[in-house]
């Protein structure tokens, strides 16, 4: 597999697993964000797998002339597929100035197109993140749920967390309920979206 992985197991249930992606935007290989998607994949409810993608840096920089069935190329098309086969999505970022990475709006402007029929088209959407500033990343969260209704999904309010880099605890119990929950949070919306 080209793009990163890793997938929580999930216990046998009687219905079908449900997915969700969760796309990382942070490049630096120990960085809070990516930390805390590993962490989302360990705390997720029962009967759910996490996808996680956090090598977004494979995908070129989008040009509609380059989004072609020849052009794209295999990043392109995983991830796409990966994200249209999935039940809900939540990203994971950092902010940046203020602002969302550009890798993470990257792949958010792949994942749009084509425009109405994007992977991200009347999927569950959530952003979570972590940040150096006092409110946690506020910025760059608006920003991603902004982008991601947009492209097509449909952002699930409840499903946003926010958490200051410098209290940060992958051993808290607090932390792991907050991410099951967020999780949960998407799963409502699976049925009548997809």
């Amino acid at each position: 597999m080209s793009i990163a992985s890793f997938v929580t197991p999930t216990s046998s249930t009687p219905s079908e697993p449900r997915t969700v992606v969760v796309l990382v935007g942070s490049l630096r290989r120990d960085s809070v964000n990516r930390r805390l998607a590993r962490l989302i994949a360990r705390h997720a409810p029962d009967g759910v797998d996490v996808d996680v993608v956090d090598d977004l840096d494979r995908l070129p920089f989008y040009n509609e002339d380059l989004d072609t069935d020849t052009d794209r190329g295999a990043a392109v098309e995983e991830l796409r597929g990966r994200v249209g086969a999935a039940q809900a999505v939540l990203l994971v970022t950092p902010e940046y100035n203020g602002g969302l990475p550009a890798v993470l709006k990257n792949a958010i402007d792949w994942l749009s197109r084509p425009y109405g029929a994007g992977a991200f088209t009347g999927l569950p959407v959530g952003v979570i993140g972590a940040a150096l500033s006092r409110h946690a990343g506020v910025w760059a969260r608006a920003e991603a749920r902004k982008a991601l209704g947009i492209a097509g999904g449909t952002v699930v309010e409840e499903a946003d967390l926010g958490i200051r880099t410098g209290e940060f605890d992958e051993d808290s119990d607090e932390l792991a309920r907050n991410l099951a929950a967020t999780v949960s949070a998407l799963l409502p919306a699976v049925a009548a979206a997809r």
